[in-house]
C-alpha cells in the first residue's frame, strides 16, 4: 500500500526548505533541486506542489505574509497609540524570530520578482494609518502627525531589519524599544 502524505504538511516542509535555501543562496542562485535536497524529497515532488520556482517563491512570500498577519490582527488594548506600540513591538518580534524569511524578503526586494509587494505594504501602512487617524481624533498626536507617517514607521522597522541582516552586531530584538521611542513616543502629544 502506498504511503499517504499529508499534503498540507508536505507543502509546509517544502516551503520551510525553500526559505532555508533562498536565505542561504539567494533566489536567483537557487534551484528546485536545491529545495528538494533540503527537504529530503525528490525534485519531482516539489513540482507536485509548486509548478515553478516563481510559484515556490510566491508560496514562501505568502507564508511570510501569513506569519506577519498575527502582528496586525491582534491590536492589543488601550488607546490607539498603545495599540500602535503593540503592533510595532509584535512586528519586530516576528521579524527577529524568522530571520530566514526576512533574508528572503530582502532578496525579493532586490530581485523584483512578479509578487505584489505593493499590496503587502498597503496593508501594513493601512493598519498603522488607521491607528494614527484614531490617535489624532483622540488628541493623542502632536500637530501635523497623521496617516502619511505610517510609511515612515514601516520604513523605520524595515531599515532596522536590513541593518540586522547586514551586520551581525545589530540585534533586531534590541531595536524594538528605540523604534518605539522614536516612532510612537516621538509622535505623542
Amino acid at each position: 500500500m502506498p504511503k499517504r502524505v499529508d499534503r498540507t504538511a508536505r507543502q509546509e516542509e517544502i516551503l520551510a526548505a525553500a526559505v532555508k535555501v533562498f536565505a542561504r543562496k539567494g533566489f536567483a542562485a537557487s534551484r528546485i533541486e536545491d529545495v528538494a535536497a533540503e527537504a529530503g524529497i525528490a525534485k519531482g515532488s516539489v513540482y507536485l506542489y509548486f509548478p515553478s520556482r516563481d510559484a515556490l517563491l510566491a508560496g514562501v512570500f505568502e507564508s511570510y505574509a501569513a506569519k506577519s498577519e498575527p502582528a496586525s490582527a491582534d491590536p492589543g488594548t488601550g488607546s490607539a497609540l498603545d495599540r500602535l506600540d503593540h503592533l510595532v513591538r509584535a512586528t519586530v518580534e516576528m521579524l527577529a524570530a524568522h530571520p530566514d524569511h526576512a533574508r528572503v524578503l530582502l532578496d525579493v526586494w532586490a530581485s523584483n520578482p512578479p509578487l505584489d509587494l505593493a499590496d503587502m505594504y498597503r496593508r501594513h501602512r493601512g493598519a498603522i494609518a488607521d491607528l494614527l487617524v484614531e490617535a489624532a481624533a483622540a488628541g493623542e498626536l502632536r500637530t501635523g502627525i497623521g496617516a502619511p507617517h505610517a510609511a515612515v514607521i514601516v520604513g523605520a522597522i524595515e531599515g532596522c531589519l536590513v541593518q540586522s541582516l547586514a551586520d551581525p552586531d545589530v540585534s533586531l530584538s534590541e531595536l524594538a524599544e528605540p523604534i518605539l521611542q522614536v516612532c510612537v513616543a516621538g509622535i505623542r502629544r
